[in-house]
């Protein structure tokens, strides 16, 4: 099964970034096949209509391209505000924007239709993220994602990981094991490998 983790932040030393590393580590001992992608090495501006109109930037086709190739998703969301990144809500809508013309990519939902998506999240603070959890869960059903029920918010992240980035409390490991199992778990019965006839 193949897995894409990502955070919604390119901060150096973003606590969701090192999550994003110890979920995809958790995944590959589960057997998972992972892409960790880092949102800074996509070139994309903000959203703009009129922008678009001159041409959907390559990386974004990258991304489109990325997104589909995946069956699950774990995404890593920081919170601001009380909800998650202007980054994060900028890249999904890029993401599911119609390509006009092109006839691979002129559905705006074909990256996302049917995709297991688990969510997890880290703050320095004691709720861990938790409320841009709430917020991104509607838009990603919205986006015609399935949601895996079992999510984790990482509290206190500035003494979870350690000098490795892997998480040194068992039941945080365990907590973050669960949601990339569900994933795994849910993604392969929705998205069955297709047989192939020699």
């Amino acid at each position: 099964m193949k897995l894409l983790i990502f955070a919604g932040s390119t901060r150096a030393r973003s606590f969701n970034r090192q999550l994003a590393k110890a979920a995809a580590a958790l995944a590959r001992e589960a057997g998972a096949t992972v892409t960790l992608l880092e949102l800074a090495s996509l070139d994309i501006p903000l959203y703009n209509a009129d922008l678009e109109a001159l041409g959907t930037p390559p990386d974004v086709i990258r991304l489109k391209e990325t997104l589909f190739e995946h069956s699950g998703w774990i995404i890593c969301s920081p919170e601001y505000n009380g909800s998650y990144t202007a980054l994060l809500k900028n890249t999904l809508d890029w993401a599911s924007s119609p390509v006009k013309g092109d006839p691979e990519w002129s559905d705006g939902s074909k990256a996302f239709a049917g995709k297991v998506v688990g969510l997890l999240a880290a703050s320095p603070g004691a709720l861990g993220g938790l409320r841009s959890l709430q917020h991104l869960a509607p838009l990603l059903i919205n986006l015609q994602c399935w949601v895996a029920p079992q999510q984790f918010a990482l509290g206190q992240a500035g003494t979870a990981f350690d000098a490795e980035g892997q998480l040194t409390n068992s039941k945080q490991r365990a907590a973050v094991e669960s949601v990339v199992k569900q994933v795994l778990w849910a993604a392969e019965r929705l998205n069955p490998p297709v047989a192939t006839v020699d």
